[in-house]
């Protein structure tokens, strides 16, 4: 075996490895309650934003508060973020500043979320399964800071780090996409329906990831429409 193709196999094989994958029909796992398992995130661009859409899927028990979405600069550590404060409610935080919606709760099912928010008119969405929740408005005219650390199954309260384990994911979490720019309602659905539409700040089908602790990759089974949970056009059991 030459020396390239050994080194590359030692690399892979190092728990915490930076990796680039398609994760397509695939979710990260985190098993266990922890403040040592997250999955560090590196975006394709890195420069300031005045606008963004970011959405992922999310499966969890959970009944505690939890983080589903980290953004961190070394300026400010709630950049942006979506975290889950008690049933039904969830906040979205740009620049340190919260909004709060109100959200349907379903139980032992994935829920698909979307947040978008734009500069010039300061307004936040937070869309749930498809649906858009009452929009609001906050740091008008603010720009989200570059070279940011962004965390999946922790919340940062200092840059890339200080994690709590009583706001640590349990479950799983996948199609984690981000744009620089706010989607249209035509397209959130579309994302939301499974069809392709090529993020530009984080792709899931070409991730840029790290992860540590007890948390990995695993496969989910997409099965018929109605067959267990519907979820418009399709259903899905995230289950390795």
């Amino acid at each position: 075996m030459d020396k390239l193709s050994l080194c590359f196999l030692v690399v892979i094989g190092l728990p915490g490895a930076f990796l680039q994958s398609d994760m397509q029909k695939k979710a990260f796992v985190f098993p266990i309650e922890s403040d040592k398992s997250f999955v560090t995130l590196f975006a394709q661009v890195q420069e300031p934003l005045q606008a963004f859409t970011v959405c992922l899927r999310v499966y969890t028990a959970l009944t505690r508060p939890y983080s589903l979405f980290s953004y961190a600069t070394r300026t400010q550590s709630n950049e942006i973020l979506l975290f889950k404060e008690r049933s039904g409610v969830y906040s979205v935080s740009v620049g340190g500043s919260d909004a709060y919606f109100t959200a349907p709760e379903k139980s032992y099912a994935p829920v698909h979320f979307c947040i978008s928010w734009e500069s010039s008119s300061g307004i936040v969405e937070l869309w749930v399964d498809g649906r858009p929740m009452v929009r609001t408005s906050l740091k008008k005219g603010y720009t989200v800071g570059a070279g940011a650390s962004i965390i999946l199954g922790q919340e940062q309260d200092s840059f890339a780090g200080n994690f709590d384990t009583n706001q640590s994911l349990v479950g799983d979490i996948g199609e984690v996409n981000m744009w620089d720019f706010v989607l249209s309602p035509v397209e959130i659905n579309s994302v939301y329906n499974g069809q392709a539409f090529s993020a530009n700040v984080l792709n899931w089908q070409n991730l840029n990831y790290e992860a540590q602790g007890e948390v990995s990759p695993k496969y989910y089974l997409v099965i018929k429409k109605n067959e267990i949970w519907p979820f418009a056009q399709r259903a899905w059991s995230w289950r390795a």
